[in-house]
């Protein structure tokens, strides 16, 4: 395996086949994409986190990933099959990052499997629409995966992209984000509209966290602001770190930043070193 490559791979679990992308040895990290993504969106971080083991999925109804036997899932059913993925790959403890809609993902593993967690970064998140009103949750569901459908993957992913980065961003992530629009599948992405409309992150974990968390924000992010993104800290009793001039897909923008980060909070949390134990999880 070379080092600055992310291997598709694929592996059947009892729901059907299960789609993601690998790269490196070590402790591992676990990249959860937001709604317009996929796993080949990580590759950026690759040259930025050597010594770990780094983990993509393809989310459910995304790339090769079986979709949801539920017409309206919730973050709670992802997590589900995100857990019978991990046990699957045999990885029992992980640092989980999750970007926009995985924030809310990851979330709700950590709520439902804490033990397998050594700690949650909530990047760019995406909070939901639950206590919404029904007029905006039916807006936010329909406001995607209809115009894929009206529109075609290729106008919509040319029109759609740009907005996901920041205003000067390089021509080459463009078509990185570009690149995975034009994958996306529309039952897949409109069950992942419906969580995002009628879901909430914090109604996961009402009385915080159970593992070691934080938040990171792009400081150009226009679709989950810096001032959303640090309030969702504050009422959590989180840390928040802000990546500089980057937008919403905050990991394609500045992913030295972005690495930076996420290894600065996860190596203490994996303690990592050659004499470093295998973990058992509760």
């Amino acid at each position: 395996m070379t080092p600055r490559a992310m291997i598709p791979k694929c592996l059947t679990l009892d729901t059907g086949p299960q789609a993601y992308r690998e790269s490196g040895e070590g402790e591992a990290i676990v990249l959860l994409h937001g709604i317009s993504s996929g796993a080949a969106s990580w590759e950026p971080l690759v040259a930025h986190l050597p010594g770990y083991r780094l983990l993509a999925w393809d989310a459910p109804g995304y790339g090769d990933s079986q979709a949801l036997a539920e017409a309206e899932p919730m973050a709670a059913d992802y997590a589900a099959r995100l857990d019978a993925w991990l046990d699957a790959l045999g990885v029992e403890r992980c640092v989980l990052v999750g970007h926009s809609l995985g924030a809310m993902m990851a979330t709700a593993l950590a709520a439902r499997r804490p033990g397998r967690l050594a700690g949650v970064v909530l990047a760019d998140p995406a909070l939901g629409y639950r206590d919404a009103d029904d007029a905006k949750r039916d807006e936010v569901y329909r406001s995607r995966w209809t115009l894929l459908a009206e529109q075609g993957h290729d106008a919509y992913a040319e029109a759609r992209a740009p907005r996901l980065l920041r205003d000067d961003a390089d021509p080459a992530d463009i078509d990185r984000v570009r690149e995975g629009m034009r994958r996306l599948h529309i039952e897949g992405f409109a069950q992942a509209s419906w969580m995002l409309a009628n879901d909430d992150l914090e109604g996961y974990v009402p009385e915080g966290l159970p593992v070691p968390a934080t938040v990171l924000c792009g400081t150009e992010d226009a679709i989950t602001t810096p001032d959303a993104s640090h309030a969702l800290a504050e009422r959590l009793g989180l840390s928040y770190h802000a990546i500089p001039r980057a937008g919403h897909a905050s990991y394609i923008d500045a992913p030295g930043a972005f690495a930076a980060a996420v290894d600065t909070f996860a190596r203490p949390l994996l303690a990592l070193s050659p004499g470093n134990q295998k973990r058992t999880t509760t």
